[in-house]
């Protein structure tokens, strides 16, 4: 007998987490497609100089990496945007730009498995490729915040920052050879406290006084509106600058959407990729902080570069579905709630199956989803057993002369015109 065990940091998904994974899934694509997006998708495997060095040292280590029968250096994807890149360079002239993709599907990364984090997860990418302007990347904060609210999430708040402020910011401290090593150091910030981010600041940068100054200006924001934040960064960095321009107008654009309360410019917040270049955010649930982001991305106008001659810019994010889901759990989320396989199980009687068939049929064309009992001289108990594990609520039997319902929850017996009834009901509620 072989062990039936996974390998850490995988795991099988059960029914009662895949539906309402589905269900989230579903409600994305609704989000994504209402604001012009297409779906995309790319393979899982991808050349070995395909991938590496396009997130950073830290990711290059957690790559899946192997050689395939053919002798040829391959790795699973760890995210979905470097394939994205390579994508459109192979794909520039049949997509046309700008362009607007999604694409949900599995990345791999060998980190250390915790809460709502695995070495397979499922991501949900949009992204806008073609356009290097504050409208297009208004537009991604515009799907963000909107696909929130269709997930009835209450409480989240957008941490939004550039990379470029930034930037100028560390030339001015002679910084400019030094930015990738900092904004890394900057990106450990929440797990690993000021504290120590500043103590490996003074390691990067040489000096105790350039760390004091690099914490003031990723804790500008402590207290400050989004507006006050951004006129004291442009004072630290040497005054109005290109980048700066973008985060006001930005800033302008969702405001005039009525969107603006749910984001704040949050100078720490610098993402650990090293593709990007621009604005960059992170979105953080209000009442479950601890367990991180749970929608991350930016600007990246060098990514397709490194696959093509002609400059591609683009701006993404991507919602981390496993961490999500684990955070809509917490939260007790109403999307939730609902976890059958199906509304009603029919069970048909002895030589009247097409019977059962049949009334499977009419009620699938009133909307109800319907799983058919495919051992009719069963055992009840055993019937019930299977509607349970399933969390079917309804029952439908055939006693010869007609259907009839039963709710299993209350096992209270009805027509099953009622039935039909309840379950379109409780949908609404």
């Amino acid at each position: 007998m072989i062990d039936p065990v996974v390998l850490k940091g995988f795991r099988d998904s059960l029914p009662k987490e895949e539906i309402p994974k589905k269900k989230i899934m579903r409600v994305l694509e609704d989000v994504f497609t209402s604001f012009g997006f297409a779906p995309i998708d790319t393979p899982a495997l991808e050349y070995t100089e395909v991938l590496l060095g396009k997130g950073g040292g830290e990711t290059d280590k957690q790559i899946f990496r192997f050689k395939d029968n053919g002798g040829r250096d391959v790795a699973l994807r760890f995210d979905l945007t470097v394939p994205f890149a390579r994508f459109m360079a192979a794909h520039h002239d049949e997509v046309g730009v700008p362009f607007r993709r999604y694409h949900i599907s599995k990345v791999w990364r060998g980190e250390n498995p915790q809460k709502g984090r695995y070495r397979e997860f499922v991501q949900c990418d949009f992204d806008i490729v073609g356009a290097d302007n504050a409208l297009s990347d208004a537009e991604i904060l515009s799907v963000m915040h909107a696909s929130f609210e269709a997930l009835g999430i209450d409480r989240y708040t957008f941490h939004i920052s550039h990379r470029g402020l930034f930037s100028l910011f560390l030339s001015t401290l002679d910084l400019g050879d030094k930015v990738i090593d900092v904004l890394r150091c900057v990106d450990k910030l929440r797990k690993i406290g000021t504290d120590e981010v500043r103590k490996q600041l003074v390691e990067i940068t040489g000096s105790e006084d350039s760390a004091d100054k690099v914490i003031a200006y990723i804790t500008a924001g402590d207290g400050r509106s989004f507006m006050e934040t951004l006129e004291t960064l442009e004072g630290l960095s040497g005054g109005r600058s290109e980048a700066s321009e973008r985060m006001r107008s930005i800033y302008s654009m969702l405001t005039d959407l009525g969107i603006e309360k749910s984001f704040v410019f949050d100078p720490s917040s610098t993402r650990g990729l090293d593709y990007y270049t621009g604005i960059v955010y992170e979105t953080f649930l209000d009442d479950l902080p601890s367990i991180g982001s749970v929608c991350s991305g930016g600007r990246y106008n060098d990514l397709a570069s490194l696959y093509m001659k002609e400059k591609t810019p683009g701006v993404g994010s991507s919602i981390g579905l496993d961490r999500l889901l684990a955070a809509l759990e917490e939260l007790d989320s109403p999307l939730l709630k609902d976890t059958a396989a199906a509304d009603v199980l029919i069970v048909p009687s002895i030589d009247r199956e097409m019977s059962a068939l049949s009334k499977a049929a009419d009620l699938r064309k009133e909307g109800i989803r319907v799983s058919m009992y495919l051992v009719p001289d069963a055992k009840m108990k055993r019937i019930y057993a299977f509607a349970e594990s399933n969390r079917i609520p309804y029952l439908i039997t055939d006693d010869g002369e007609g259907f009839k319902a039963k709710d299993l929850r209350t096992r209270e017996m009805l027509s099953v015109e009622d039935a039909v009834d309840r379950i379109k009901e409780e949908r609404t509620i």
